[in-house]
C-alpha cells in the first residue's frame, strides 16, 4: 500500500531493495535476515554486519550477572547479543528485547526458545511502559546498538532520557557505536561514563558504559 504513494522511480527502487533483501534472507539464513532488516530500515540498524564476538564479550564484561534481574536490549537484530546474555543471565532472570522491525521480532520469537526471553515490537522510547507491562519497576542493565547519529530528530535524546529513568541506581546503559556521538546523548543524564574500543569488529567499535548513581537526576 505504502509504495503506491511514492514517485514511480522511488517505488521501483523500493521494490528492488525489498526483493533483494527477501532473496538474501532465504539464501543466507540468519545473515540474510539481518541484511534484509538493514535494507528495509537502514536508519534504525547500526551496521550491515552483526557485531563480532570480541565486541560482545567486551561490552558485557562489566555486568554483575548475579545482581541482574532484568536485562533490556534495544535493536537486537537477529540476536547477536541475545544468546550470550542468556548464557550469562541467572536462571530466574529476564531478558526483554525491543525492536521496531517485525522481521527481527518474529525471527527471534521463532529461534530463541527460552522462557526468560521476551521480544517486543515497539520503540525504545517506550521502555518504561514495556518494562512495567512485564511486571518490573526498573531494569538493571540496558544495552543498545541503535545508531544514535542517524535516528530521527529527537528520538536519540528521548531514548537516553527514558533509559536513565528506567534504570535502577547502580545499573548501567551499555552502548556500542561506530561514532562517539552516542556519548553526547548519554552525558546529559549519566555523569559517570566509562569508554572502550574494540578494533576487532566491522567496523571498529566504540563502547560506552553509562552508570546511574544515587545522586543522578533525570
Amino acid at each position: 500500500m505504502g509504495v503506491a504513494h511514492l514517485p514511480i522511480d522511488q517505488s521501483a527502487a523500493a521494490l528492488r531493495r525489498t526483493s533483494l533483501a527477501q532473496r538474501a534472507s532465504r539464501l543466507f539464513g540468519q545473515w540474510g535476515v539481518f541484511f534484509r532488516g538493514f535494507m528495509e530500515q537502514p536508519r534504525m540498524v547500526g551496521s550491515i554486519i552483526p557485531s563480532s564476538r570480541f565486541t560482545v564479550a567486551k561490552m558485557l564484561a562489566p555486568v554483575d550477572w548475579q545482581g541482574c534481574n532484568l536485562f533490556v536490549e534495544y535493536g537486537p537484530g537477529v540476536g547477536t547479543f541475545c544468546r550470550p546474555v542468556l548464557d550469562r543471565l541467572r536462571r530466574d532472570g529476564t531478558l526483554i528485547v525491543i525492536d521496531t522491525n517485525p522481521l527481527y521480532v518474529d525471527y527471534l520469537k521463532h529461534t530463541i526458545g527460552d522462557s526468560r526471553f521476551h521480544a517486543v515490537l515497539g520503540s525504545a522510547e517506550d521502555v518504561e511502559a514495556i518494562v512495567k507491562a512485564h511486571g518490573f519497576g526498573h531494569a538493571d542493565y540496558v544495552l543498545s546498538g541503535l545508531p544514535f547519529s542517524t535516528l530521527p530528530d529527537g528520538v536519540g535524546p528521548a531514548i537516553a532520557a527514558a533509559t536513565h529513568r528506567v534504570l535502577r541506581p547502580g545499573g548501567a546503559f551499555l552502548v556500542y557505536q561506530f561514532s562517539a556521538r552516542a556519548r553526547d546523548f548519554m552525558a546529559r543524564h549519566f555523569r559517570h561514563i566509562d569508554s572502550g574500543f574494540e578494533p576487532l569488529n566491522v567496523l571498529p567499535c566504540r563502547l560506552f558504559w553509562g552508570w546511574k548513581r544515587e545522586s543522578d537526576t533525570a
